[in-house]
């Protein structure tokens, strides 16, 4: 069972503060990503979204671990009725009139232990789904 970390790169043709607004208003978040009742990107801020696997709601539930404003946000994620912790990055490079952004979500191992529905597979389809939904944002 592979468990190495995910890693996902884009870059988009626009400035990293576009790219850092996506990421932490709750407007621009909810136009993207799962809609969060609420979002601030502040280190220890708590916030939980829902989704859906095959008929099976999934409860998310994320704490902010670390931020530097416009240029890295980390959470962890923890699936309810399921403590196993794992941790998402997006760390954005200024790259002149561009952004790369660099998303990884690592500590997969124990969690990948618990049910098929964790799987690394099942993560990293997610996230490029929702990579692809954030290209689609930023280009508008």
């Amino acid at each position: 069972m592979n468990t190495e970390p995910i890693v996902i790169e884009r870059t988009y043709n626009v400035p990293a503060d576009k790219v850092w607004q996506a990421l932490t208003d709750i407007n621009k978040i909810n136009q993207w990503f799962f809609q969060l009742e609420d979002f601030k990107p502040e280190v220890g801020f708590a916030f939980s979204f829902s989704g859906n696997d095959n008929g099976t709601r999934v409860v998310h539930e994320s704490v902010i671990k670390e931020v530097i404003p416009g240029k890295k946000l980390a959470y962890s994620m923890i699936y309810k009725d399921y403590p196993q912790e794992s941790l998402v990055t997006f760390e954005l490079f200024d790259e002149g009139d561009k952004t790369r952004l660099v998303l990884t979500h690592s500590q997969l191992a124990e969690i990948a232990k618990g049910s098929p529905m964790y799987a690394r597979e099942k993560f990293l389809g997610g996230w490029t789904y929702l990579a692809g939904k954030l290209d689609d944002f930023l280009n508008k």
